[in-house]
């Protein structure tokens, strides 16, 4: 009972003479520590916020400023031009100081005021810079000297050594097309899928549309892009994430794997104690604003504003409409195992706990015998079925007593942990391993992943792991970036001993972790048996199949002169009308954070020039050389589209603002409502790999990740997301439903092989001739 006592501050006890207080000295030297450790984090985030508030400039620069203009005033020289003279007499407590501090104080005064709007200045020069956009469309290798200058300003304006947060305030607000931009690129989207008699009809709508009414609603995109940060991002997690009523597990939340060929320790408790140190050290550096924010060429910045909610997380249901609920500074977390919940303490005397210490309390928990309390052990699949009966349950029988207790402990914990049963990872005896690990971590048993919170670490007992995230506070780079420090932190820095424990001494006096309680009516567990019987119906329906490439890769492709991501959606092109016989609307999903608060934005994939490419290919009267010919072409068309995608000029986050508008408004669009309910019966996503280049794949090539995943957005559509992995390896995770009678994962993985395989022949054969 030595830590029990331990974790009392004091005792007393009543005698005649009074109350004699028993104070602990451990405890009090803990209390102590906490505080000194909680005032030092106040401190350095108070000087990173002041770093980043006065970014690009420097809080030296002021003395600098202040020194100059004193310089000047004792050199009887007044650049102020009498506005100091006017600052003195403007001082509301003259009458107390004399003459020589007055003028002190004013050319403080001034110089400060001076040295601010040379901040702002700095800011609205740097802003105008990175609105350039004609960079990115120069074609690789080659760059103009207007752009070789453009560079060379960004790069004198950045500062040195820029926090994560240094470049928000100088980022560029996301532009708003222009309709006749949009709808002329709407059009040509939509022309190599209808004939000539619906592409006319849908010419008749769409230029109605652009008469009346979309003028008016363009005028509100206008005003609103002016006062908001951004134009899209907030009606984006709203209406598309938020107000979503179905399930978000499969429907929206997605997976990231681990290593491919590695596990650096079979030991469960083990893996997870390194993993959880390594996420901590993010967490802190995260908070602090001490990561280096991403960069397109290593100078033109990012938007961070997504790292802001990775930790402390949670998606709150509602009956309407869901929110996310954002705490600071959370200092526990919770571990779901075989159907318990515990409650795991991260900080010991003001630190956080080693990873030998999370290993310990983690294997407590693998060791703990107890039972699950009735309607416990499947409480996680409330937040796995319809968002509705999960909000109504929550009001009404989480909301006092026990239940209350422990659902806060999770809501308002860093992160959620489950120690899995099962084991899972590539095998490459068995062909669906990758499958069966990729089903594991997008859905799992439904009801052993709490798909509420901002990510569920997974941890198998094999040693190997993932995580699944939820979609509405961030997109995957996000996580990605995370998931790639947490990885070569876990083996390249923190490691294992020979025998696979972490590293470290064991501090047995812990306090081991809390076991929460719960109290659930039959009523309620018949809610939470309905959730996961909904949930369980749709995860079953789950076809998934992950196809490993490594017949070339990156390397090669690039020898083609070719973008890898344009003769990998093209692959896909002639994947799909391989396997279907016909095109259909293709999402690619592209990234906005040049501009503040920017997330997505669509690349319409399927294009004349790109059927054109594909038809070619079984065409036999078509030779090599025009197949090739088409291809190039193609090509160049995709990588225009994803460029302006990139700089702000997509269509589908335009138009989907702009069908907000009519909604608020009132006012009925045929037009939008028709784009806007257009399946996409291929939605493609690449995976980023090495944003932080922490791990050299040349020298350790068995440390590669396997990319992620996502459910399929079609009923009788495919959901494909790929991860190109150094130069000799591309990985597919491919999703549809078994309840479609046109699709099949593992046809669809063998349709985009062998698409891959012909599409190179054509380069083979162009090297023979020459």
């Amino acid at each position: 009972m030595a830590e029990a006592h331990q974790a009392v501050a004091f005792q007393f006890t009543v005698t005649p003479d009074g109350i004699d207080l028993q104070l602990s000295r451990e405890v009090l030297k803990h209390i102590y520590i906490s505080g000194v450790t909680s005032w030092k984090k106040r401190a350095i985030r108070f000087k990173n916020g002041v770093l980043t508030g006065v970014y690009p400039a420097s809080p030296s620069s002021w003395l600098i400023v202040v020194i100059a203009i004193m310089s000047t005033m004792y050199a009887r020289i007044d650049p102020s031009m009498g506005m100091i003279d006017r600052i003195k007499t403007s001082l509301p407590v003259s009458e107390f100081m004399t003459v020589q501090t007055q003028m002190v104080l004013s050319a403080i005064l001034f110089a400060t005021g001076l040295w601010l709007s040379f901040i702002f200045l700095l800011r609205y020069i740097l802003k105008a810079l990175l609105s350039y956009h004609s960079w990115i469309f120069e074609s690789h290798g080659k760059m103009t000297f207007s752009t070789k200058v453009w560079l060379s300003l960004v790069k004198l304006l950045s500062g040195r050594r820029p926090l994560l947060y240094s470049f928000q305030a100088s980022l560029p607000h996301l532009p708003v097309p222009s309709i006749e931009d949009t709808i002329s690129r709407y059009l040509e989207s939509v022309r190599p899928l209808l004939d000539d008699d619906q592409y006319k009809q849908m010419e008749i709508v769409a230029n109605d549309f652009k008469k009346d009414p979309a003028p008016k609603f363009q005028k509100h995109l206008k005003l609103k892009s002016w006062w908001a940060t951004n134009y899209v991002s907030d009606w984006w997690e709203e209406y598309i994430y938020l107000r979503g009523r179905d399930p978000i597990m499969v429907n929206s939340n997605f997976y990231t794997m681990d290593f491919l060929y590695v596990i650096p320790t079979h030991r469960q408790a083990a893996r997870a104690g390194n993993v959880v140190h390594a996420m901590l050290q993010y967490r802190r550096k995260l908070e602090r604003g001490e990561l280096t924010p991403l960069r397109a060429l290593g100078i033109v910045p990012m938007c961070s504003f997504q790292y802001e909610r990775m930790f402390n997380t949670t998606r709150i249901p509602g009956i309407e409409t869901d929110f996310v609920q954002h705490l600071k500074d959370r200092k526990h977390l919770v571990v779901y195992h075989r159907g318990r919940f515990f409650k795991v303490w991260l900080y010991y005397g003001g630190r956080h706990l080693w990873p030998s210490e999370l290993e310990l309390q983690f294997q407590r928990i693998l060791d703990d015998k107890s039972e699950p309390q009735p309607g416990e052990i499947k409480l996680p699949s409330l937040t796995a079925g319809n968002r509705v009966p999960w909000a109504r349950a929550r009001l009404k029988y989480f909301r006092e007593g026990v239940n209350r207790a422990s659902l806060e402990a999770i809501e308002t914990a860093a992160f959620f942990l489950t120690l899995d049963d099962e084991a899972h990872g590539y095998d490459p005896e068995n062909l669906r391993s990758l499958d069966l690990y990729a089903k594991s971590l997008l859905h799992g048993k439904c009801y052993d992943r709490w798909f509420d919170k901002s990510f569920t670490l997974i941890v198998y007992k094999n040693g190997k792991m993932g995580v699944n995230t939820e979609h509405s506070w961030a997109d995957s780079p996000i996580i990605g970036h995370m998931w790639e420090y947490v990885s070569a932190t876990d083996c390249f820095h923190l490691g294992y001993t020979a025998e696979g424990h972490c590293k470290g001494d064991i501090n047995k006096s812990l306090a081991p972790p809390t076991r929460l309680q719960w109290d659930i009516p039959k009523a309620c567990q018949e809610i939470i048996e309905g959730s996961y019987m909904i949930a369980k119906g749709i995860a079953d329906d789950v076809d998934f199949h992950d196809c490993l490439f490594n017949e070339f890769g990156k390397g090669l492709i690039k020898k083609c002169r070719t973008s890898p991501d344009a003769f990998i959606q093209l692959a896909l092109q002639l994947a799909q009308y391989r396997d279907k016989g016909e095109f259909c609307l293709t999402y690619e999903s592209s990234m906005t954070r040049m501009f503040r608060e920017g997330r997505t934005e669509t690349v319409r994939s399927c294009t004349c020039e790109s059927t054109a490419f594909v038809k070619a290919m079984d065409d036999e009267s078509k030779t090599n050389e025009q197949r090739l010919a088409l291809f190039k072409e193609a090509a160049e068309k995709h990588q225009n589209m994803y460029r302006l995608a990139m700089t702000g000029a997509g269509i589908d986050r335009h138009l989907f603002c702009l069908y907000i508008v009519s909604k608020v408004m009132g006012i009925d669009s045929p037009f939008l409502k028709q784009v806007l309910s257009e399946p996409w019966r291929l939605s493609t996503s690449q995976t980023p790999q090495q944003q932080l280049n922490l791990i050299d794949i040349q020298k350790f090539p068995k440390y590669v990740g396997a990319g992620g995943g996502f459910g399929p957005v079609a009923d009788d559509g495919y959901g494909v997301s790929y991860i190109i992995v150094g130069e000799n390896l591309i990985t597919f995770h491919i999703s549809s439903k078994f309840s479609s009678p046109e699709t099949d994962s593992f046809r669809f993985g063998q349709n985009i092989r062998q698409a891959m395989l012909d599409i190179r022949a054509l380069f083979n054969q162009k090297e023979k001739k020459m």
